[in-house]
């Protein structure tokens, strides 16, 4: 899992405002299918949620954790996920949503 330079700008300039962040994405429908970004702790993660990975964003002091529904998981296991930003706002509570662009997943198939 990565992050493309324009999405590390944007987690960097979130985190100076909101302090420690998190991604978790739902696997629901439209924007749910979508990471959303919180403060770290604000989405409560359980059973159903599988942590992907814990991303270091430089000049972010602590790695950002990736959450994702295991049923999201399934369908996307076997791709390498990149968490771009496009301009656009999406509709969900995430934090980059004020600043008028939103986080998005592009993949590529693992080996390809």
């Amino acid at each position: 899992m990565e992050l493309t330079p324009a999405a590390a700008d944007l987690v960097r300039q979130l985190r100076e405002v909101h302090g420690p962040l998190m991604f978790h994405q739902s696997g629901g429908c439209c924007d749910g299918s979508a990471p959303m970004c919180y403060q770290d702790g604000e989405f409560r993660t359980g059973d159903s949620d599988v942590l992907l990975a814990s991303l270091a964003v430089e000049g972010v002091a602590e790695r950002v954790p990736f959450w994702m529904s295991k049923s999201q998981f399934e369908v996307w296991a076997h791709t390498r996920l990149i968490v771009d930003v496009v301009a656009g706002r999406g509709s969900g509570f995430s934090l980059e949503a004020p600043e008028g662009v939103r986080f998005l997943i592009r993949s590529r198939l693992v080996g390809a």
